[in-house]
Parts: structure tokens; C-alpha cells; sequence
């Protein structure tokens, strides 16, 4: 398989070039890939990303690594190895942001759109606040077992460790965020409902 790449503003003569990579894997190789798993690795970064015209240069990118690397991509189960690959697809692009935005204020953009009884809004906006004190491996730990729905195993092949490490690491993601959602709510963010102060967040001092 041969990729050209086009480069503006060069002559015709130099207007493109050929990239070299593995061989065309045939009907059951790249091409397969990129048929079952498009649309997953495209919803992977639409939910995480502010601009989402943004998202199909970033899917571009994750499959142009799996056609270079195509004798790393596992036979079974390439999805969670695709994930992996996005994530620091997506990690080189957040780097070279200029403004960087929480979940939080995603998950606000779409409560905007979406009409709900007060009482479900106010859980969904401390449900919210909440994921945004947890730190950015939490967070991603949960949106993978959440959103893309994964299991232990395929949740160690997508960040890279043990199916143990990664069990370890989801239990205690999961505590936190089960001892932050059981602190009394007030909408103003000021003060609980006992008249305690809230905690600072990371990084802050009273």
C-alpha cells in the first residue's frame, strides 16, 4: 500500500511524494481495520474534544500510525490498541492547544441542549463538578470504562500496563469519585449543605 502525501505551493513537478510503509496487508489487514474501527476511533475523540472538526485530523493520524505499525497491531482484539494509539494522539494535540478546557465544561455545553427537570440537571451539574476535581488519569480511566465501554483487560491494553495494574487503578479512580459524590451539593459551589467550606482543589491554598 503507498501513501501520497501533497505538499501546497510546491510545482507540479514536486507537488507530491510517496511515503514509504509496510506492504499492502491485503483485504483481511489495514483496510479491515479501518472499516470495523473507524467510527469507534471517531467517537473516542468527538466525546473529548471542544472543536470536533478537530476530530477527523486526529482519527487520520491514529490510523496512519496503525498502517505503519500494522505487524504491532494485535490479530483479536485491535480496538483497545487503537485507543491506545488516540491517547497520545489526542495528548500531542491537547499539548499544542492553546486554551485548554475541562470535561466539565463539555459536559455543561451539552446539559444547555438537552431539556431536564431541575432536580436531574442540578445532579447532573454536582455529577459534573465532581469529575472535574478528579485528575486527568481518572478522569480518562473512567471515560474508557464508561464511554468506551471497556473491560479490565482491554482497558490495561489501551494505557499500557497489567490487566492487574489497570484493575488497581480503576477500583481506586472509582473510590475517589464515590467519596467526592457523597459531599453534600449546593449550586452556588460555595458551601455544603452542613456549612462546611468546601476543599480547595488541587493545587490551591485557603
Amino acid at each position: 500500500m503507498t501513501l501520497i502525501q501533497t505538499t501546497p505551493g510546491l510545482g507540479s513537478g514536486e507537488a507530491a511524494r510517496v511515503v514509504g510503509g509496510p506492504p499492502d496487508p491485503g483485504p483481511n489487514g489495514f483496510d479491515t481495520l479501518f472499516r470495523c474501527h473507524h467510527d469507534d476511533v471517531l467517537r473516542y475523540f468527538v466525546r473529548r474534544l471542544d472543536i470536533r472538526a478537530d476530530a477527523a485530523d486526529l482519527v487520520a493520524e491514529t490510523f496512519l500510525v496503525a498502517w505503519r505499525r500494522m505487524d504491532a497491531v494485535p490479530g483479536k482484539q485491535p480496538l483497545p490498541w487503537l485507543y491506545g494509539v488516540a491517547r497520545r494522539v489526542l495528548a500531542n494535540h491537547r499539548r499544542g492547544e492553546v486554551r485548554r478546557h475541562g470535561l466539565a465544561d463539555r459536559l455543561r455545553d451539552d446539559l444547555r441542549t438537552v431539556p431536564a427537570e431541575a432536580e436531574v440537571a442540578l445532579e447532573l451539574r454536582h455529577a459534573s463538578e465532581v469529575f472535574r476535581q478528579l485528575s486527568d488519569a481518572d478522569r480518562e480511566l473512567l471515560s474508557l470504562v464508561v464511554w468506551e465501554g471497556l473491560d479490565t483487560t482491554q482497558l490495561a491494553a489501551a494505557i499500557g500496563c497489567t490487566r492487574s495494574t489497570a484493575a488497581v487503578r480503576l477500583h481506586r479512580a472509582r473510590r475517589r469519585l464515590d467519596r467526592l459524590m457523597s459531599h453534600p451539593y449546593q449550586p452556588d459551589g460555595n458551601r455544603s449543605v452542613s456549612g462546611e467550606q468546601p476543599a480547595p482543589a488541587r493545587g490551591e491554598t485557603r
